[in-house]
């Protein structure tokens, strides 16, 4: 772990990935892919590795290189949407008091996926919803580049020092410490090499970020 930045006495903003951080979609996205996977005669558990490493298009040039590229993103898309309109979701325990907890100003999502998607399962889950959301659309480079972070905090007109960024994955935090951002890592059993501060559960995490948005900046890794 590496130490912090900090700017005392500044406003603090707290940055949030979706899928694994605040939702648990693993059993979602397994679906899907199974589901993917069945329409092409594809081995579900075979491509399911290959998708969890790579993004979608670059899983078609792996798992299904003869296929049109277009289509088989076409039929990703429509399965995931279907599955917001029909899956369950769950959000992880904490996540509700969590961001009830933060000023709608004070905090964004920056998600890999869709705003559409993000919103149906919020609404499912009976998450709010913060005024700043950067998705998939909203960027052309996607995580690790530190874009998707960095457009969050501009919009909230923030300053990547005074940034805390919430992850579970190693793009995502390689993302956030690109853009010069905290960054904090949950529910992972063992933590993400580069982040600050690592917790198993998003629920062991939800009194220190409440803390870390409201209280004085501090500059020791902990």
């Amino acid at each position: 772990m590496i130490s912090e930045p900090g700017r005392p006495g500044r406003m603090k903003y707290v940055l949030f990935d979706v899928d694994g951080t605040l939702i648990d979609a693993v059993s979602n996205q397994r679906r899907v892919w199974a589901t993917w996977a069945a329409r092409y005669g594809l081995d579900a558990d075979e491509v399911y590795r290959v998708a969890l490493r790579t993004r979608p298009m670059e899983t078609f040039a792996k798992v299904a290189a003869g296929r049109e590229p277009s289509e088989c993103l076409a039929l990703l898309h429509e399965l995931e949407d279907e599955d917001v309109r029909s899956g369950v979701y769950a959000a992880f325990h904490g996540a509700s008091e969590l961001l009830h907890g933060l000023p709608p100003r004070a905090w964004a999502l920056v998600t890999s996926n869709y705003e559409h998607r993000v919103r149906g399962r919020f609404a499912r889950t009976g998450l709010p919803m913060p005024d700043v959301i950067v998705d998939a659309a909203a960027v052309e480079e996607g995580k690790p580049s530190p874009v998707p972070y960095l457009r969050a905090a501009a919009r909230l007109g923030a300053q990547p020092a005074d940034c805390l960024v919430i992850e579970d994955a190693p793009s995502g935090v390689r993302s956030g410490l690109r853009a010069g951002m905290t960054v904090w890592g949950v529910n992972a059993a063992a933590a993400v090499e580069g982040v600050h501060r690592h917790f198993v559960t998003l629920r062991e995490a939800v009194p220190h970020i409440l803390a870390w948005a409201s209280g004085p900046q501090r500059n020791a890794a902990v």
